[in-house]
């Protein structure tokens, strides 16, 4: 949305001029807080800076009169009150402007598939502009990646989801994983810790009859290995490709996104399904995804055993969790059970429990893990969820769900995913 990047220098008292820039999607509101917050205490606190949501208000800055050209006759008060009237005007503008969706792209896309090139790919993906849309206002934005073998239309194939998004008013992107093409497999996925990192050396796995820790038993599992993965795949754990960064290409591909259409950089959710759903975690755990995505969402998707790093972000993310009870291929486990859990559908894969990712990540939102979590109605029929209580955030609902159905490896759109933009819309109305 705000590519552009501006440059002056520091206000310096006595001739120096200002230094900013508009920071980008991947910056967000830290980097852009201490900008603002030096501003203000170089021009003595003159400014009103509280509809300074937007990095892109101090684009006009650098349109500004330098202090260091200032008359070199007035005072040292006089040069910080001229400077802070014209950044006080230029402000107003861009605030007024703002408004009218002048900070929006110019030409915006309509649903569709689009492409893009990144390291030498080619990256296709699907968008879907909900029927309410007005290009003059930021609108929430998710990015929903498939499971294995999946593609563009896994999501947005599907009449339910599309019924919601145009209902609820959300722009969603869903992009298409790397994989057709190579020697072993056909199968479109995407790489995260465990099914592209083979052994993970996090001790054993009790459950499991001479497990040596690894994410898969490569005795009991066929050989999943990928041309792209070289050694690193040598095991036969890995199940996904190595031929790409997928949390760089979602942080490039949310950039896109956002200089096509009038995105809301504080509202970028993630969702994923099966082994999209194991990538979110992933995508929240790096310093840069989580300065980009403010929640996710994964539909029977769980983290490999050994990598249960809470969000890289202070006070977490939230995050929902939605796993069937029956599931073979990746099973929840036991409510408060926080061993790992095994594949039993033929494949022997190892997973982190739902109660232990939901648990960590839980505990880095503030909440009180000290005691089991507790029953939430989140208003879907035969659908339980629990959560923890006492948490920092001040939103309607708990920032991390775990929530299980009686149900083996599906999805269940028509209902999950009104759950989870109601999540979404819930968790983020208070940030």
């Amino acid at each position: 949305m705000y590519p552009l990047k501006s440059r002056a220098d520091y206000f310096k008292s006595g001739g120096g001029v200002i230094e900013f820039e508009c920071v980008s999607m991947r910056r967000r509101k830290g980097q852009l807080a201490e900008r603002i917050e030096f501003l203000s205490s170089a021009l003595g606190n003159q400014l009103n800076l509280a509809r300074c949501k937007q990095a892109a208000l101090l684009l006009l800055l650098p349109a500004l009169p330098s202090p260091g050209l200032a008359d070199a006759h007035q005072s040292d008060d006089e040069k910080r009150s001229s400077l802070s009237t014209a950044m006080v005007g230029a402000l107003a503008l861009r605030s007024s402007s703002d408004e009218q969706g002048s900070l929006c792209p110019a030409d915006q896309w309509e649903s569709g598939v689009y492409s893009m090139t990144r390291n030498g790919f080619t990256r296709r993906f699907r968008v879907h502009v909900p029927a309410n849309y007005d290009p003059s206002i930021h609108t929430p934005l998710i990015v929903a990646f498939h499971g294995w073998g999946g593609d563009e239309d896994e999501f947005l194939g599907n009449a339910a989801v599309r019924s919601n998004l145009d209902q609820t008013g959300l722009i969603t992107v869903a992009p298409v994983g790397l994989g057709p093409g190579e020697p072993d497999f056909n199968y479109a996925s995407w790489s995260f810790s465990g099914s592209s990192t083979g052994l993970d050396g996090d001790g054993v796995n009790s459950l499991v009859a001479g497990d040596t820790a690894e994410i898969c038993d490569a005795s009991a599992t066929p050989t999943y290995t990928y041309g792209s993965c070289s050694g690193v795949a040598a095991n036969t754990c890995s199940w996904t490709h190595c031929l790409d960064n997928d949390i760089e290409f979602a942080l490039d591909l949310v950039e896109e996104v956002s200089n096509n259409l009038c995105i809301d950089p504080d509202r970028v959710f993630a969702v994923g399904g099966s082994n999209g759903g194991m990538f979110t975690w992933d995508l929240v755990r790096d310093s840069k995804g989580a300065e980009v995505f403010a929640a996710t969402a994964s539909l029977t998707g769980l983290p490999h055993r050994g990598h249960l790093e809470p969000p890289a972000s202070t006070g977490g993310k939230p995050a929902l969790l939605i796993t069937g009870t029956n599931d073979r291929t990746v099973p929840p486990g036991a409510w408060g059970d926080e061993r790992f859990t095994t594949t039993t559908d033929g494949d022997v894969f190892y997973y982190a429990s739902a109660t232990s990712v939901t648990k960590v990540w839980a505990e880095a939102a503030g909440c009180n893990v000290t005691s089991s979590a507790t029953p939430f109605d989140v208003g879907v029929d035969e659908l339980e969820c629990r959560a923890w209580s006492g948490c920092a955030a001040d939103s309607e609902w708990p920032p991390v769900l775990d929530c299980r159905r009686a149900m083996g490896h599906v999805y269940g759109l028509s209902w999950s995913w009104p759950l989870i933009t109601d999540f979404f819309s819930r968790v983020s109305a208070e940030q």
